[in-house]
């Protein structure tokens, strides 16, 4: 199964991506801005989705507001 960005840029374990959209936080009142970092990514089992650490949370992002940098 491969995982790419919203470029369509092949993304693996450990890579850094940074989000290309101002994304509000489901069940919370904060956003993460865009061009935020998110290092260190785990894949999921699903093709469209990553996890990644942002300001100290764990959160499942969906890829195709990802960027690979």
């Amino acid at each position: 199964m491969e995982v790419k960005d919203s470029n369509g840029t092949i993304l693996s374990e450990g890579d850094s991506v940074f989000v290309i959209k101002d994304l509000k936080v489901k069940g919370s009142s904060s956003t993460i801005k865009r061009g935020q970092v998110v290092k260190n990514i785990r894949l999921t089992n699903s093709a469209d989705e990553i996890e990644g650490r942002v300001d100290k949370q764990v959160m499942v992002l969906k890829t195709c507001f990802l960027k690979k940098s």
